[in-house]
């Protein structure tokens, strides 16, 4: 049907009226989010492309992304009104960098691998740094910029090695074990060099200007903790009890950005306050959740950053240095190889094992991109050099995966001469539990109570408040969240367990994940605990393993069938659900006491 005359003189009056009433700044304010959009949408869609490349190659995403800015250099790409816009996202990417790396500075952590962390940690980068340090001044740096720069090379890629070590399925040996605590000290060594970087920038003396910004720092840190026990702890349990996913991620972003202005506005660095403010979360039972929120944000924030490290680099004297590139690079590789080897030897570790280790952490770090991007460094450097030194790093951290199996294959084959069959630096020693326990009710208690009798470790999980409160307080090792996000994987080590026990399933949502747990975990036993036969045939029919449990057994039956996953013996299974039975109906005579112990 046509509109009528009418209908359509007056639709373009309103149309002329509104544009006339808008007016040309309303335009020209149009034109210029538009414009200001542009770049930053190529550069998500080249990143996005850099980013499968990449992969496709076996290359870590962030040599991917520094090549896609040095091509945009080479191309004359111009990012016009939205650069800014882009340096701020790149900054933010390196603060949820920080923050990440805090949620994984737990205290309980460094009390279990103490020796690891504040004995091989420094001893490898000080040798490491001192090494680079005075290969650095050899080549015609002061000693402040040899310096600076020895100590950023000395440390390594955590998010490259982690990954490998995770692949590779080496978290519980000691060499992935050692390898990730070294890392975590490297982090907090990261963040004390940023610190004195920073500083230096106001033109103060190196040494005054340090002491001053580390005396700062260490009251921050003495803030963060009384922050983390009487403000951020009781927000995120009044958040947790309305089960609002978008007031988590809301809180979680509040915590790392005020963290950092906090401290930047103090004098220091925005990124020691992203850094306390992971930390203030990571021994609550809200890690998990928080870093599976702000996971996505991290990863987008640092393509912009590594993307403008691209951008940033000096063309003319990478194109007419090239040689220097890989000179730089395989010195690089070599000084901290021979230092890894160093510290490893000191610690008592094998040959061996020295070697893997020392291939495994003798990249650059993402670290050396964020110190060389403080003006002062780069001033104390120079800004050829420091072309010359992200290339490079960018360049062993693309190598790493080749050394690394040439590391293991020169230990195994070292191994393999001294016939070290049994060596114990191959033995694993696991840092996390073999089950997930999902609910914290009766079932999940009896789960949980059989599995520290056998010493067994667990992880358990649950959105219910109340109950979560009820097992913290109870001595149980339990986290908030929901496995039924996928998101929430990764955070909660799902690649690292035997059994997941799933005390309230629901049929839909364990049908629509099986084909994902069957892709990325396929030895993980899934245990669902229903109530009649009638469910157990749902449940198996989607590829989960049901156990019928009836009121008043008390989870013997789920707990006794976690036990049997776990190759516990049917004898001294059978022996501990009679002294639970007699216990849970009032029977506690010494012989049930015993039967426990």
């Amino acid at each position: 049907m046509l509109p009528r005359p009418g209908v359509r003189a007056a639709g373009a009056f309103e149309r002329r009226s509104g544009r006339a009433a808008r007016g040309p700044n309303a335009v020209n304010g149009s034109d210029h989010l538009l414009s200001a959009l542009l770049p930053v949408i190529l550069l998500l869609s080249f990143g996005i492309v850099a980013a499968i490349g990449s992969r496709s190659l076996h290359l870590s995403p962030i040599v991917g992304y520094i090549a896609l800015g040095l091509v945009l250099r080479l191309s004359g790409f111009n990012p016009g009104p939205s650069g800014q816009t882009i340096a701020v996202l790149a900054e933010l990417g390196v603060l949820f960098l920080l923050f990440d790396i805090g949620l994984h500075f737990s205290f309980a952590r460094l009390r279990t691998q103490a020796g690891d962390i504040f004995g091989f940690g420094p001893a490898q980068v000080l040798l490491a740094g001192l090494m680079l340090a005075a290969a650095a001044r050899l080549s015609g740096l002061p000693w402040g910029g040899a310096l600076l720069l020895g100590a950023a090379l000395a440390l390594s890629s955590t998010a490259v090695v982690v990954g490998l070590i995770a692949e590779r399925h080496q978290q519980d040996c000691p060499v992935g074990r050692t390898a990730t605590a070294i890392l975590v000290f490297q982090d907090v060594a990261g963040i004390f060099i940023l610190i004195v970087a920073t500083s230096l920038q106001d033109g103060g003396a190196p040494l005054e200007a340090g002491l001053g910004a580390l005396a700062r720092a260490a009251l921050c840190f003495c803030a963060s903790l009384l922050l983390a026990r009487f403000v951020v702890r009781p927000v995120f349990d009044f958040v947790a009890r309305s089960r609002n996913e978008e007031v988590f991620t809301a809180v979680a972003l509040l915590v790392a950005l005020a963290a950092g202005w906090a401290t930047g506005s103090i004098g220091l660095s925005v990124t020691l306050g992203a850094f306390l403010g992971g930390a203030m979360l990571a021994d609550t039972p809200y890690r998990s959740i928080v870093q599976s929120e702000i996971k996505p944000f991290r990863g987008l924030l640092l393509g912009f950053f590594f993307v403008s490290v691209g951008l940033s680099l000096d063309m003319p004297t990478l194109l007419g240095a090239w040689h220097l590139v890989l000179l730089v690079a395989c010195g690089l590789l070599a000084i901290k190889v021979i230092a890894n080897m160093l510290a490893s030897l000191i610690f008592r570790w094998s040959v061996p094992g020295s070697v893997q280790l020392g291939f495994l952490l003798a990249q650059g770090s993402e670290f050396a991109f964020v110190i060389l991007s403080v003006p002062g460094v780069r001033a104390s450097v120079g800004p050829q050099w420091s072309s010359v030194v992200v290339a490079s790093v960018a360049a062993t951290i693309a190598m790493t995966p080749g050394l690394a199996s040439v590391g293991r294959w020169l230990a195994g084959s070292l191994r393999a001469r001294r016939r070290l069959a049994h060596d114990p630096e191959l033995q694993p020693k696991a840092l996390i539990g073999p089950v997930m326990i999902l609910g914290m009710g009766e079932v999940g208690r009896a789960v949980a109570d059989a599995l520290i009798h056998f010493d067994l470790g667990y992880v358990a999980m649950d959105t219910d408040q109340r109950r979560l409160a009820e097992a913290l307080a109870d001595g149980y090792r339990v986290e908030f969240g929901d496995l039924s996000d996928p998101r929430i994987w990764e955070p909660a080590a799902l690649a690292g367990r035997r059994v997941s026990v799933l005390t309230e399933p629901s049929l839909e949502i364990s049908g629509r994940l099986t084909p994902l747990t069957r892709k990325y975990f396929p030895g993980l036993l899934r245990i669902a605990v229903v109530g009649d036969a009638a469910a157990a045939i749902g449940f198996a029919n989607v590829g989960l393993t049901p156990v019928i449990e009836v009121p008043g057994t008390g989870g013997l039956e789920t707990a006794a069938r976690v036990l049997e996953a776990l190759e516990v013996s049917a004898d001294e299974v059978a022996s501990w659900v009679v002294g639970r039975r007699a216990i849970l109906a009032g029977d506690e005579s010494p012989a049930m006491a015993a039967a426990l112990a």
